[in-house]
């Protein structure tokens, strides 16, 4: 198997941290390479900086195309994630749809914990779009400004902890999602310090995209995910376009 993983971060601190997930996560015999967002933002936080990042990704993956069995948007919220599917004819896994179904086959209520407030209401409607409100118990986040992308984990460790704690004990979550590339790994040191599963969004994307790759199930070619129509374009790096001619 081939996977592409890609950063729709620009952060190659961010990158490095979900190899590091990825490749403690990969099959034996799984070949893993990885890809960091040729421009956009250090980490996406809002709507509009999902968009950026979904193009972003696309522009990367096109540079592989050819080149990888399956395919894993490397950012909580999945930006681009459903035209993504629709312009590969591989699997295409986002880490918070992954997330998302590893943590429903552990329990039934789950909580998001997060690195930044103002993502909250983004992550809140990526859950809607799931199909999986109803199965939300809470999402919290730290409110403490960011020193580096790169060394949350490390920086607010403690303030992490408590939050998964809290959302186990005062919000009923029967799973703890730990959300977004940057807690990439983290859901390993939080195992037997909090009550309940720990769900990192990394190594379930990629173990979810290894399970489709294997299952062979075919790609589109009629209903909503088909490839996207031939039509004049212009603009669009070399390497997309070809994709779309």
């Amino acid at each position: 198997m081939r996977i592409l993983v890609v950063n729709p971060n620009i952060s190659q601190s961010v990158t490095d941290l979900i190899e590091a997930e990825a490749r403690r996560s990969i099959s034996p015999g799984t070949a893993l390479t990885m890809a960091t967002a040729p421009f956009g933002v250090a980490y996406i936080e809002t709507r509009f900086e999902a968009l950026t990042g979904g193009y972003a990704t696309a522009c990367a993956a096109a540079e592989h195309a050819g080149e990888f069995d399956g395919l894993v948007v490397a950012a909580f919220g999945d930006p681009g994630l459903a035209g993504l599917k629709e312009l590969f004819d591989v699997p295409v896994v986002g880490m918070t749809e992954a997330a998302l179904a590893s943590a429903c086959l552990l329990g039934q209520r789950f909580s998001i914990i997060a690195i930044s407030h103002r993502i909250e209401a983004w992550y809140r409607e990526c859950v809607a779009a799931n199909g999986l409100t109803s199965r939300l118990a809470s999402v919290r986040s730290l409110q403490e400004p960011l020193r580096d992308i790169g060394s949350v984990q490390e920086d607010h460790s403690a303030r992490l902890e408590q939050m998964a704690l809290e959302a186990v004990r005062q919000d009923g979550a029967d799973v703890i999602i730990v959300a977004g590339a940057p807690l990439a790994g983290l859901a390993r040191s939080l195992k037997g310090k909090i009550p309940v599963p720990v769900v990192d969004g990394v190594s379930s994307a990629i173990r979810h995209c290894e399970s489709l790759i294997a299952l062979q199930p075919g790609s589109a070619r009629e209903g909503s995910f088909a490839r996207p129509p031939r039509k004049p374009n212009s603009g669009l790096p070399s390497a997309l376009a070809k994709l779309l001619d």
